[in-house]
């Protein structure tokens, strides 16, 4: 009877990931450019789109969507003492998925976010204090693509043409189980069109 009831659930996951590909299909491109983002795929991609729009025009600036998702480093003084460091409540869907992705993002090797993590945690930052800003630079990032309309574009050191056509291969393969067509460019070696 659980495996019939799991069964279940997971064919009404199945259905309701189709039905959410069907009404995020204007926004493919949207979802695509986020889903290249190291830490985050097309599932986190489509779940962000839902929560701050495919533009994310209700916010002016990086900064502003920060503070909403409650990612934004807090530090209250008053009179020269200082109170709680912790972030903002805030959105706690876009925080738990930014806590996700930053975990996601810093074991990805040579990504700048491995980097930019080791360097915090060598300047003494605890692990946890390390992902939420490794989890706000992301904010900030995903604000900018969105806004922009621009492409993600790794900037570590040690990007090379392997590990970049292994991750969009792994892309395009999530992206299609999703329901999206995926064009432009020539498709890596193994991938049928």
């Amino acid at each position: 009877m659980a495996l019939e009831e799991l069964k279940l659930l997971e064919d009404q996951i199945a259905k309701l990931d189709g039905e959410a590909a069907e009404l995020l299909q204007e926004h493919q491109e949207t979802i695509q450019r986020l889903a290249e983002v190291p830490g985050l795929g097309a599932s986190s991609a489509v779940q962000i789109v839902a929560e701050v729009g495919p533009e994310a025009e209700a916010f002016e600036s990086a900064k502003e969507m920060s503070s909403w998702v409650g990612v934004c480093p807090g530090s209250n003084e008053t009179a020269g003492e200082a109170h709680s460091t912790t972030s903002p409540k805030g959105n706690q869907n876009m925080r738990r998925l930014l806590n996700q992705a930053a975990q996601a993002a810093v074991k990805v090797k040579g990504s700048i976010f491995e980097i930019t993590f080791r360097k915090f945690l060598s300047r003494g930052m605890e692990y946890k204090e390390a992902i939420w800003a490794i989890a706000h630079r992301l904010c900030r990032l995903i604000w900018l693509l969105l806004r922009r309309k621009v492409r993600y574009e790794e900037r570590g050191p040690a990007v090379s043409a392997k590990s970049q056509r292994t991750r969009t291969t792994r892309m395009i393969k999530e992206l299609r189980k999703l329901g999206y067509r995926v064009d432009g460019g020539p498709l890596p070696a193994g991938i049928p069109a």
